[in-house]
């Protein structure tokens, strides 16, 4: 491969075709069903499919075939099958579907209101994860332009990942004769350490999610009548989740730990070593606030192999301006739990719901109401070849060295290819870099890591063509 031809097709393609349409994407409000029951009837999903697929059907890329499935109360996935030159099958996988708005965006920024600023695309969806398919399609395009052979290719882009990807597994056995059995996988919905380059991330945390409900009361009461003889509901939510956590030190109950393989803790050493204190300072901490720990190896471990809960939603709970003195009948938190990759998240789940209702205080009825579980991910050791040829591939395009480390986040997808194939080679990246802010506000795309992490994909494509 020309490293100066392969980029400057690649920068043309993004600058000329892919970001406008990513913009058109942005604009479409097409959260996920977990967050949106009525997806279905508002249609987002469906005009965010056509948007996409469309695109991928004006590339001038030989014999790609696209296919959209969808069925009665299931999310749509498009698939793309394009014929390969040698011998084997390529996977790359992605999704479409969004987290919901959030608020705090800044000024002049909008979830839906697509915002280029120098080298940042704004806007909910366009780096998590609406720029992986227009990646995908510019690496394979950047091969077929120069005339570079790759293997057959798959590109499954799904429709429900930021819902736990509820409905890919029906779609993957229907896709199972066109799947066939890839040799390498390239998942793009992962992050980055830094945007100097390419990072290949090695684990994903697995996730339990779900409502913890508190109820002693059938209706509200007056708090002065009450108040010292009914346990205020939020302050047995509270004693409940020091059952699950220390609220001191953030430590999660021993169930929920597994051992940490020690090539793991080494590269989270290197990993800290590149990053530095970039590892807490990427995060938007108010003036004086400090990380839970300051030593950045110890916080690598913590977002990538130690369970952490997050408490992302209430109910219950009046407004501030509407809080009368009422002790009330209902008290639920959205509780998020972050699992080490090696753990079993549907284990996990029973035992956090034994460990929260069980011998409930004064009586409470309570329930732990699941809604989803997803096992993380810890990547099979990687093949010579392919260390090889992403250390090549950062160098060429960022002049610097591949990185590797785990991520904190879920891609249930992941566990379920490592399991169906356990002989498959594994590259997942993305570009989700420091202030990217994936899930939260301003949201953005940095232009310059897609397009660089478009080359490096199609280095590595060629790279597998060629053994």
């Amino acid at each position: 491969m020309q490293a100066e031809q392969t980029y400057a097709f690649v920068d043309a393609l993004w600058e000329e075709s892919i970001l406008p349409v990513l913009a058109d994407y942005i604009r479409i409000p097409n959260t996920s069903p977990l967050f949106d029951p009525d997806w279905e009837a508002r249609g987002h999903m469906d005009r965010a499919v056509a948007l996409l697929a469309d695109w991928c059907r004006r590339q001038p890329i030989e014999g790609l075939r696209l296919e959209v499935l969808r069925a009665p109360g299931r999310t749509p996935l498009f698939c793309i099958e394009i014929p390969g030159t040698r011998p084997g099958t390529v996977l790359l996988y992605g999704h479409l579907d969004k987290q919901p708005e959030m608020v705090g965006w800044s000024e002049g920024l909008g979830p839906w209101q697509p915002v280029r600023r120098g080298d940042r695309l704004y806007g909910r969806g366009g780096a998590d994860d609406g720029y992986a398919v227009f990646a995908s399609l510019a690496a394979i395009g950047a091969l077929q332009q120069q005339g570079i052979a790759h293997a057959r290719c798959v590109v499954l882009i799904e429709a429900s990942e930021e819902s736990g990807s509820p409905d890919l597994p029906a779609w993957m056995a229907r896709l199972a004769p066109t799947i066939g059995t890839p040799e390498l996988v390239v998942c793009l919905d992962s992050g980055c350490g830094n945007y100097a380059q390419l990072w290949v991330t090695t684990s994903l945390r697995g996730l339990v999610a779900g409502n913890l409900v508190v109820e002693l009361l059938r209706e509200g009461v007056h708090s002065g009548d009450a108040g010292g003889v009914v346990a205020d509901g939020f302050r047995v939510a509270r004693v409940l989740l020091s059952r699950l956590e220390d609220e001191a030190s953030g430590r999660v109950h021993a169930a929920f730990h597994a051992p940490i393989p020690a090539g793991r803790v080494e590269q989270a050493a290197r990993a800290a070593e590149a990053l530095g204190d970039a590892v807490y300072t990427k995060f938007p901490f108010h003036d004086g606030v400090r990380p839970v720990a300051g030593e950045p190896t110890e916080l690598v471990l913590n977002r990538t192999w130690r369970p952490a809960l997050a408490i992302t939603g209430a109910a219950g709970l009046p407004e501030l301006g509407a809080a009368g003195n009422v002790c009330r009948p209902l008290t639920a938190l959205k509780l998020s739990l972050r699992l080490p990759p090696t753990l079993d998240a549907e284990a996990a789940s029973t035992r956090l719901a034994a460990l929260l209702e069980t011998d409930p205080p004064y009586g409470a009825r309570v329930r732990f109401e699941p809604e989803k579980a997803g096992s993380g991910w810890n990547a099979p050791a990687l093949a010579p070849w392919l260390a090889q040829v992403l250390d090549a591939a950062s160098n060429a395009w960022f002049g610097q060295p591949a990185a590797f480390m785990g991520e904190g986040g879920s891609i249930p997808f992941m566990g379920m290819l490592g399991e169906r194939f356990p002989d498959a080679q594994f590259v997942v990246t993305g570009v989700l870099g420091p202030a990217s802010n994936a899930h939260g506000p301003n949201e953005f795309l940095h232009i310059p890591t897609a397009k660089k992490l478009s080359c490096c994909i199609a280095r590595v494509l060629a790279e597998h063509a060629a053994r």
